[in-house]
């Protein structure tokens, strides 16, 4: 985003515009950020900051490289230790790199408590980490007090503790509290009353909450309220009430509503009041008193710092103790001062990730004013990563002088070593899977060389990529992710394994991804952005038993899943609802929102450019030679397709003025008669069997409308290749005559169309046409324009209205909105999860995270079955009764079907399955020679009689002579 000209770069930042709307995004383009210390927690927000994409930003530190920062800071290599270089200098250039449209400097001058702060008055946000309780509530002053202020943010990270403050001023208006974009929800009634109560059509639910507005459209009847805004007030998901309709005409039909965007105003309160009585965040519902025992905990490590100079020695039993007194006065978690004591020198790289993700979004929010900000403490703890003391030795947590040594203060060295030894699998290696990588970096996930990372993904970088997947720069455009990131890594971490493959996880790779593969690893990460792909990672975790941590975001929201054999449910054991497709007759013939007109415009896309001449290359795959197409034609026989080719050849253009003229032949077919048509079957005034109206709500009629040159909408002016200004002429004369070039299909033609082809033959043998493929993120191609153009027609057409391009190649591309904020927390989050895992800890300390608008919360697992999984070793003579009956005896349920994949091998119902029971399931799978095994899935009856049959745990039927499994 260039600051100078306001223009926004589509091609970096479209994921984001998604995310922050381009107000925001201007306004970031003027502000300028102030961020102190880069150790692991500064540097993590200066990553996501600079990838936002502010005007300027100062990073500010005075310390020197030490050894300790290789596993906390991404950005500082062994080099800059050994050169004694200061931290700020190695990583300026390393973070400028993130982003050209970003001014990134630099600062070593001393920051105490002392010096004159007036310097900080060219910023718009100063954040401070790595700085004493009493410099923070000094500069936390000094912004208060600016007129207009400062907003500011305080970050500390201590061990297993963070912690984050933030004061945007007296007054700081929120133009976007929540984010959402509105939706036009139709209305099924309004009633004549004080207060009116307005239903839903179709008992859609309207997702307000009390005191927001909506403004009314298209009401017929009651029309008094289209284009006034209605404060609400909320009666049941379906309804609510407005304000007095009792002297309003009658509602008869229609009509939609919108909910209205209100700002609201904050108020902040600085640090320093701030401190006695804390406005705190709660992630965590089960443990409501836990932010408070935090906030004492570490305003008792301020007040110890300011005592001795310095953090609790590691691993110190005298040093716990003294600030375990320092906090009598509160009521804490003994347990949880401890911990921290012993940890508070030491960093934990999965928790500066999470809380600096969260942060940085603060930051976005501080100079954007979109999305509710954190009021005005947040803090969180992973204390359940951490050992007690007792059971192991206070030598595990000491300092050995390499890059391990905050980690190790942390969870210890032997929880260090397993971490070296894991073997992982990461599919995906997008935004979520750079973050991971570096995370793996940082904890040295897979050093030894019988351990390390497996990292799949067949994509390309593309440059929209860069706005969020910080381990790519523009030289890497084109590059496969994988083995791009791969290197990236080992730049953090020259001593990490890691194994980079172009392959797409799915069944069609499962000889190399086969139950071998699965069988060496110790965990399965997926960084994937599909449902589909996630269920079949889920289903082969479940069949190897193995755990699998998966994620992913949407804007601001976010979650992380932990799935972990014999423990959790898995990822298939729930389902998200099936999103609901448009109903055909909806997309041809009765489009009532944009959604509907976008839709249409890229079926129409799909059938022009792809579909056609799809089905044009597989007829001429099929009959290479045009003459014996012809000779079987005049024979009179039917060779199937060959109707289509042949309309397409004749309608072939050879110039330009061809095109134009097919274009506007379209026109009249799409936006008039198409209408005229519908208007001639359902007239205006046409009612249903019940006395209603046809045309009613959802439901429009259709205004056909003619062709105009001199409507901008009609002849827009998308930048055509092929188009060469002295054509213009002719362009505009073809456009006016629709008729000039008419194309029956006469037997002659036909024939003209088959010489046609042969001649092209003879010349440059070109049968086949090339398809496109629906590119969204190539603004020269004209894809996104056809479809903005095509669905603006058709939505004035019906009377909606239009969307921009930019909605328009969101909803067309099915752009998942993503910003760096977001990914960064949830990485982390799944990265603490992951030690845990290896640390093979109960049950409770097992977490779900969701993000939204960067504000986290606990969700919390459910003990079920479903990931059991049934071994059942088979033999040669084994019937489907006998397997039945095994079932029934050694598990203890009724079984009532059978299924292999889509193969189902019994149904009761289903006619001649009952003569299968006598039948080997040798016989009745047909399993290839070498095939040892089979999965299958075994229904059973419920317990309640009426319940549908359950789905059982996998079994997993092994075909064995002797009837033991391998």
């Amino acid at each position: 985003m260039a600051a100078d000209s306001m223009e926004i770069d589509d091609s970096l930042y479209s994921r984001q515009r998604y995310v922050l709307g381009d107000s925001a995004m201007h306004q970031m383009a003027q502000s300028s950020v102030f961020l102190s210390g880069m150790g692991g927690l500064g540097i993590e927000m200066a990553k996501n900051i600079v990838l936002a994409g502010v005007k300027a930003v100062t990073l500010h530190d005075t310390k020197q490289c030490e050894t300790w920062d290789l596993g906390s800071n991404f950005f500082i290599r062994q080099e800059d230790v050994l050169s004694q270089r200061r931290r700020v200098e190695a990583v300026c250039p390393r973070v400028a790199e993130l982003n050209p449209y970003v001014h990134v400097d630099m600062s070593s001058s001393a920051l105490a408590d002392n010096t004159d702060l007036s310097f900080l008055g060219k910023y718009q946000c100063v954040i401070l980490t790595e700085a004493r309780l009493s410099l923070q509530k000094r500069v936390n002053e000094f912004c208060h007090s600016q007129r207009p202020p400062i907003r500011f943010i305080g970050c500390d990270a201590y061990g297993i503790c963070v912690r984050v403050f933030c004061d945007f001023g007296e007054e700081f208006e929120v133009s976007d509290p929540t984010g959402e974009e509105p939706k036009e929800i139709f209305i099924q009634s309004i009633t004549q009353d004080n207060p009116g109560v307005v239903t839903c059509m179709d008992n859609q639910p309207h997702g307000l909450q009390t005191g927001q507005s909506v403004v009314f459209r298209e009401v017929n009847g009651m029309v008094e309220v289209n284009g006034t805004t209605q404060p609400v007030s909320v009666l049941s998901p379906y309804s609510f009430a407005i304000g007095d309709t009792s002297q309003l005409q009658p509602y008869a039909h229609g009509g939609f509503f919108v909910m209205v965007k209100t700002p609201k105003t904050y108020r902040f309160e600085t640090m320093e009041r701030q401190l006695c009585d804390p406005q705190v965040l709660t992630p965590d519902f089960s443990k409501p008193e836990a932010p408070l025992q935090i906030h004492a905990a570490m305003l008792a490590l301020d007040t110890f710092q300011e005592q001795h100079s310095r953090l609790p020695n590691t691993g110190c039993l005298q040093d716990a103790e003294v600030l375990l007194k320092l906090t009598e006065e509160a009521p804490v978690n003994t347990e949880l001062v401890r911990c921290l004591s012993r940890t508070a020198r030491g960093t934990l790289p999965p928790l500066a990730a999470a809380v600096g993700g969260l942060a940085s979004q603060e930051v976005l929010k501080a100079i954007t004013g979109k999305f509710a900000p954190l009021q005005q403490w947040f803090y969180l703890d992973a204390i359940e990563v951490v050992k007690p003391l007792q059971s192991v030795s206070a030598e595990e947590f000491f300092p050995r002088g390499d890059r391990y040594d905050g980690l190790r203060a942390c969870i210890g060295e032997s929880m260090c070593v397993e971490l070296h030894k894991l073997r992982v699998f990461m599919v995906g290696c997008g935004a979520i899977g750079c973050e991971m990588l570096k995370n793996f970096a940082l904890l040295g996930v897979g050093l030894a060389k019988s351990s390390g990372e497996v990292v799949v993904d067949p994509d390309l970088i593309e440059k929209s990529n860069l706005n969020r997947q910080f381990l790519f720069r523009p030289h890497h455009i084109q590059k496969p992710k994988s083995t791009t990131a791969a290197e990236a890594t080992h730049d953090i971490n020259p001593d990490l394994q890691v194994d980079a493959h172009l392959n797409k996880v799915c069944p069609a790779t499962e000889s190399i991804y086969n139950d071998s593969f699965y069988s060496r690893l110790n965990l399965v990460v997926t960084a994937l952005d599909n449902v589909e792909a996630r269920r079949y990672v889920d289903s082969r975790c479940l069949s190897n038993q193995r755990p699998l941590l998966d994620s992913g975001t949407m804007g601001t929201k976010g979650h992380t899943e932990i799935i972990v054999p014999n423990l959790t449910e898995s990822y298939n054991s729930h389902r998200d609802p099936p999103e609901e497709e448009i109903p055909f007759c909806t997309l041809k013939s009765f489009p009532s929102v944009i959604e509907h007109t976008i839709q249409w415009a890229r079926d129409k896309f799909e059938n022009l450019f792809v579909h056609k001449p799809s089905m044009y290359n597989s007829f001429w795959q099929t009959h290479s030679s045009a003459d014996v197409v012809l000779q079987r034609m005049q024979a009179g026989e039917s060779l199937e397709g060959a109707f289509q080719v042949i309309k397409l050849l004749s309608k072939r253009p050879s110039q330009w003025e061809h095109c134009i003229t097919i274009a506007r032949l379209k026109f009249e077919k799409y936006f008039k008669r198409k209408a005229l048509q519908l208007l001639h079957s359902f007239p205006l005034d046409t009612r249903l069997k019940d006395g209603s109206l046809f045309w009613q709500s959802p439901k429009r009629p259709p205004a056909p409308f003619d062709f105009d040159l001199n409507d901008s909408l009609v002849l827009s002016d998308v930048k055509i290749p092929e188009y060469r200004p002295s054509e213009k002429v002719k362009t505009n004369e073809a456009a006016k005559k629709p008729d000039s070039m008419k194309m029956p299909l006469s037997s002659e033609e036909e024939r003209e169309a088959i010489t046609q082809l042969e001649q092209a033959i003879a010349t440059d043998s070109r049968l086949q046409v090339s398809p496109l493929q629906f590119e969204k993120d190539d603004d020269s191609n004209g894809h996104v324009d056809f479809v903005t153009s095509a669905s603006a027609l058709r939505a004035r057409m019906y009377a909606i209205e239009p969307a921009d391009r930019l909605k328009t190649k969101r909803i067309a591309g099915k752009i998942i909105p993503a910003i760096a904020t977001a990914t960064a927390a949830v990485a982390g989050l799944v990265a603490l999860e992951l030690i845990k895992v290896v640390g093979g800890y109960e049950f409770e300390s097992f977490k779900n995270w969701h993000i939204r608008n960067s504000l986290i919360s606990l969700s919390h697992f459910y003990l079920i079955q479903h990931l059991l999984f049934f071994y059942f070793p088979g033999m040669m003579d084994f019937t489907l009764s006998d397997f039945m009956n095994a079932v029934r005896e050694k598990y203890g349920i009724e079984p009532t079907m059978v299924v292999h994949g889509v193969k189902m091998l019994y149904v009761p119902v289903m006619p001649g399955h009952s003569k299968r029971l006598k039948l080997t399931m040798q016989k009745l799978i047909k399993p290839s020679v070498d095939r040892r095994y089979v999965d299958l899935t075994v229904s059973f009856a419920p317990e309640a009689d009426g319940d549908d049959d359950l789905p059982g745990p996998p079994v997993r039927y092994f075909f064995s002579r002797n009837g033991e499994t391998p």
